[in-house]
């Protein structure tokens, strides 16, 4: 007999920005937990990167959008419109789009765009927007997502879904110091948290090492993972920066990096 299939299983597809890398593609996660797989952020690269990751576009039951800048943003287009290619995958159930509230308007100004080119049909594509205004909870075949809104852009919010075993993990997306993200990720097995700038370089909007050690120490999670690296955080010591706040189990994401929770 073969092993198990963990509860929760996290490929990182993405663990850079927009800024042209050769390690490191834009932001995404590939999550498999409840018999499906969840693609979190999809920014260029992505596609490619999932076939490295030995899946395709086809398998994907949702996809879920942190926010709608374009280093998390840009493979949307290309995925829709893979998704029609005559020769290209065939769905045998709808994909749905997880994301906060805006996120319809975003994809009706691409259809505009864009047009019949990436529209697979409303039977084949269904969209939940969730609140920005506090905590918000969705059951899903699979899992429970819960989100919480994270200081970033209007339409930011952080994901934690809970595997049918029950663990949990939390995706951050782009996210300055806040309380609910705390919240959200209290106690969860594995924090996947931006890291975009090195101490001294600190953005608005952004963490560094030390914030999110910090967030991750107070919410008590049993694992930190530190991604979304601008080329900054390659010529720094990120893990001495994280251990200045927290003193717990600590990933440095790479792309195609594989994560199993239980």
């Amino acid at each position: 007999m073969g092993e198990p299939s963990p509860d929760i299983a996290v490929t990182v597809l993405g663990s850079g920005t927009c800024v042209p890398s050769l390690a490191r593609g834009s932001c995404s996660i590939l999550v498999e937990t409840g018999g499906r797989q969840w693609l979190i952020d999809s920014g260029a690269g992505t596609l490619r990167r999932l076939l490295e990751a030995g899946t395709t576009i086809g398998r994907l039951s949702y996809l879920l959008y942190s926010h709608l800048h374009p280093d998390h943003t840009a493979d949307l287009v290309p995925l829709l419109f893979a998704t029609k290619y005559p020769d290209g995958i065939t769905r045998s159930e709808p994909l749905t789009i997880v994301a906060g509230q805006g996120f319809a308007d975003f994809l009706q100004g691409l259809r505009s765009v864009y047009g019949h080119w990436i529209d697979i049909g409303s039977e084949m594509l269904k969209v939940v927007e969730m609140s920005t205004a506090g905590s918000d909870h969705v059951r899903l075949a699979g899992a429970d997502l819960h989100t919480a809104p994270v200081e970033h852009s209007p339409q930011s919010v952080a994901f934690r879904i809970t595997g049918p075993a029950g663990r949990r993990l939390v995706y951050s997306g782009d996210t300055d110091r806040c309380e609910s993200l705390v919240e959200l990720a209290r106690g969860v097995d594995l924090l996947i948290c931006e890291s975009a700038f090195p101490e001294g370089q600190k953005v608005r909007g952004h963490l560094t090492p030390a914030l999110a050690g910090e967030i991750a120490a107070r919410a008590g999670v049993r694992r930190l993972m530190l991604t979304h690296f601008y080329p900054a955080c390659d010529q720094a010591d990120i893990e001495g920066e994280c251990r200045r706040t927290y003193a717990g189990p600590l990933i440095l994401a790479r792309d195609l990096m594989r994560i199993s929770l239980g």
